[in-house]
């Protein structure tokens, strides 16, 4: 997967002997992000730089469950409305579209389509060549990192003066945008000049036509196309747009039946470098990019799905942890421990046995091993050996040890022991938790080979996960905080 499908300048940028990950729809590097699972270390193998340790997850959540946690939601886009359904869908949001401040003048040429990349790119130049000449300005903007150098070594080649603006280069991104609408500029760019920028044209550009923004493809998302449109003709400013695309491009060759488009330009005797250009084919690149919108909202609904199993267990447990961190009286949290753990044990031995046998030796052996109390088989014979009346006993013996053991310690050491154990358990066993639904949502697509449905088997198995969890964290907190008690005693001497 590192070798193949992730590459250099398009997933990711090397700097500085690090992997740095490039986000593909805003452009810009994401510092601190990792891939997980081992993918990150592969790619830096690959790249023969430092291999670094692999992250541990200490918490996750999808971004629609991290809005949703907020009392109220609200948001302004110019690009809103082609994802009305969806803000509906996740967020129970209506899209209301205000008008435009002042008439919009951009004149939105048609796409030019060619048959390769490179006479597309041949085309993208000759047009900003033309551009140039007369001295209106130009903002190309591009799919990648990479796609950006090959423009500008392109450009280098014609002696046209440019700058990037891409992952690489965003220390100047200010400065850059700054002079983009001046006379005679021409700017390459990712998607970080898509987004939010407003370019000020220079004396004298509004004569020309204002600024011209080209695409050199055409976006899996109608959104990401009318933000790049959007650079120009602001305010009431004239401006033209024209997207450049080639049925080499991604989305065409997987959405929109290329190799039948690129037989039938041959079949009509279609010079190179000759481009088709219609209303029609606006309209098929459209379809084809409604078809990956479906696509991915499909995917985000089903990985919503099930981060909505998650984000139950999450609520449960930090719920828990906010307890132990806001409570006034941790004792009484350590007394519901102690109470807990100790039938849950001591029933696993007797009454989740064979009903005739029940393992009372193996019930001492853990109790003198783990408890801080000792407990004989004549202390056993003076109960009526029934699980709750052993229980009952343990629970009380273990509660006077430890408040024997812990007596004398300063009330605010106290408290601020107890939580600590407590939080070390949660966290320790909720980074397992995570590692282990991972690897179930992973592997449990399989299951739909089986005539069964994921999500259902999911829910299921996420739910055994869950019971475990919980009584994985009370019983780690209680050997921490029966470690603690008797490493106090021991200093007492």
């Amino acid at each position: 997967k590192a070798y193949c499908v992730y590459e250099k300048d398009v997933q990711y940028v090397v700097e500085e002997g690090k992997v740095v990950i490039v986000d593909e729809n805003t452009g810009r590097k994401m510092a601190g992000r990792r891939w997980s699972d081992g993918l990150h270390q592969a790619v830096e193998a690959k790249e023969g730089v430092a291999i670094e340790k692999e992250t541990q997850t200490f918490a996750t959540i999808t971004i629609q469950n991290y809005f949703r946690l907020y009392e109220k939601l609200a948001g302004m886009t110019g690009t809103a409305e082609t994802e009305a359904a969806e803000f509906s869908d996740i967020y129970k949001l209506d899209v209301l579209p205000i008008p435009a401040n002042r008439p919009n003048k951009r004149k939105d040429e048609n796409d030019q389509v060619f048959k390769t990349r490179r006479e597309k790119y041949n085309a993208v130049i000759k047009k900003i060549e033309e551009a140039h000449a007369k001295g209106q300005p130009v903002l190309v903007g591009t799919a990648s990192v990479d796609a950006s150098e090959t423009v500008s070594r392109m450009l280098k080649r014609s002696k046209i003066p440019h700058t990037v603006l891409n992952a690489k280069f965003h220390m100047q991104e200010a400065e850059i945008i700054a002079n983009a609408g001046q006379r005679g500029a021409v700017v390459i760019s990712t998607n970080m000049a898509g987004r939010g920028t407003d370019i000020k044209l220079g004396e004298g550009v509004a004569e020309l036509g204002g600024l011209f923004v080209m695409g050199t493809e055409r976006y899996e998302s109608r959104r990401v196309d009318r933000q790049l449109r959007g650079r120009c003709a602001r305010q009431g400013d004239p401006g033209l747009s024209q997207f450049f695309i080639s049925f080499e491009d991604d989305l065409m060759r997987n959405f929109a039946a290329a190799d039948k488009m690129t037989s039938m330009m041959e079949r009509f005797g279609m010079q190179e470098g000759e481009a088709l250009e219609h209303a029609w084919l606006n309209k098929s690149v459209e379809t084809a990019q409604k078809r990956v919108e479906q696509r991915n909202y499909t995917w985000r609904k089903r990985v919503l799905e099930f981060d909505d199993v998650m984000n139950k267990q999450r609520e449960v447990v930090y719920g828990y942890r906010n307890e132990v961190l806001s409570t006034e009286q941790p004792r009484d949290l350590v007394d519901e421990i102690i109470e807990k753990v100790i039938p849950q044990k001591v029933e696993s031995f007797l009454a989740d046995r064979d009903e005739a046998n029940p393992d009372y030796n193996e019930l001492l052996h853990w109790v003198n091993s783990t408890l801080p109390i000792p407990f004989t088989a004549q202390d056993l014979e003076a109960t009526t050996k029934t699980a709750e009346d052993i229980s009952n006993t343990l629970v009380a013996r273990v509660k006077e040890a430890y408040a024997h053991r812990v007596d004398g310690l300063p009330p605010e050491i106290l408290d601020q022991e107890e939580r600590r154990m407590m939080l070390a358990a949660i966290d320790r066993q909720w980074q397992a938790h995570l590692y282990n639904m991972d690897a179930l949502r992973e592997g449990v697509h399989l299951r739909a080979q089986g005539q069964k449905d994921p999500l259902v088997e999911y829910k299921n198995e996420a739910y055994g996960l869950f019971v475990s969890l919980m009584g994985s964290i009370k019983q780690q907190a209680l050997l921490g905080l029966l470690r603690f008690a008797s490493a106090v005693a021991a200093h007492r001497g």
